[in-house]
């Protein structure tokens, strides 16, 4: 007879639904909705809480693996990175004014993008990370 050790950590029971990720914790939706509410302000802050919002995506990345976060913590990345770059080029082309017409399509884009993921986020549903729209 084997005896087990009770110090010896017993894996959890892990719960995958019809699309094959692994359940969310309460903590990890809670985590999502404070993300998605960052990048929700960063425009009426002046990107600031976008800043914030991408250092938690990092942050939490890992942590979501395998459950339908992940794609929405890669989406919430690239969405950044294309937005600073996007962005930049923007405001430096507004000295010949077609920057105007760039930036106004970032934030078209980048207001899309927030609402797309979040009503995907309420749904329980994962987004593309690899798109470039939505």
């Amino acid at each position: 007879m084997t005896e087990q050790n009770p110090y010896q950590a017993t894996p959890e029971a892990v719960v995958v639904d019809a699309q094959g990720y692994v359940e969310p914790t309460e903590g990890q939706r809670t985590y999502m909705y404070i993300t998605y509410a960052l990048f929700a302000l960063a425009p009426l802050i002046g990107g600031i809480t976008a800043l914030i919002g991408v250092i938690l995506a990092y942050i939490k990345r890992d942590e979501m693996r395998g459950t339908v976060y992940e794609d929405h913590m890669y989406f919430l990345i690239k969405t950044f990175w294309v937005s600073l770059i996007g962005g930049i080029i923007g405001a430096v082309l507004a000295f010949v004014l077609i920057g105007f017409l760039i930036l106004a399509l970032l934030a078209i884009w980048y207001i899309v993008r927030v609402v797309v993921g979040v009503v995907k986020l309420i749904d329980n549903k994962p987004v593309t990370r690899e798109g470039w729209m939505i």
